[in-house]
């Protein structure tokens, strides 16, 4: 035992020496750019939102559905199920669309089919294919508009509108019903 002993142990210091030598444990791999799938879209996100603040230091805020952008070279992000938040001079405006496109360039918003905007000081407007400024705080419609005022109802085939300023010029056929004795 006493020659045994310490030869077994000399052999055993020896392996754990040179195993790692002797046994060879890496994995090499060749990657094929052929056989890799590509992603069809630069960006996916649920949920998106996008926050932010105008020159005049009013927050904004845009969310969505789903948002994807095609490539990192494109800078439009297209959306689905857009709900906006904007805070104007007196009061807070919300936007609710079923499509759009948001160009983070120009940070522009175009809609695709209606939309919807509310003011919590109680204006109403309802048009179709718009063009929203997020910098300039713009709406261009291309479709019919109608809604409300505080002095009354009107309607024209489409709109420019300057929310902070709140002037909205309409053109063709506009129409202006004006509710004798409503708050001014």
């Amino acid at each position: 035992m006493r020659k045994l002993l310490p030869a077994g142990i000399g052999i055993l210091g020896g392996l754990m020496v040179f195993a790692p030598i002797l046994v060879q444990s890496d994995l090499s791999f060749v990657l094929s750019k052929d056989r890799v799938e590509v992603a069809k879209e630069r960006l996916r996100i649920a949920t998106a939102t996008y926050r932010g603040e105008d020159s005049n230091g009013r927050a904004f805020e845009l969310r969505a559905n789903s948002a994807v952008q095609a490539s990192s070279r494109d800078p439009v992000v297209k959306l689905t199920g857009l709900a906006g938040k904007m805070a104007l001079n007196h009061t807070i405006g919300h936007i609710t669309a079923n499509h759009g496109r948001y160009d983070m360039d120009a940070e522009r918003v175009a809609i695709d089919g209606p939309m919807h905007y509310r003011s919590e000081d109680g204006y109403r407007l309802d048009t179709s294919n718009v063009d929203i400024s997020l910098k300039d705080r713009t709406i261009t419609s291309a479709g019919p508009v109608n809604g409300n005022i505080s002095i009354g109802d009107f309607a024209a085939d489409r709109l420019h509108a300057n929310l902070p300023t709140r002037v909205v010029v309409l053109e063709g056929r506009a129409r202006l019903h004006i509710v004798q004795g409503a708050k001014k």
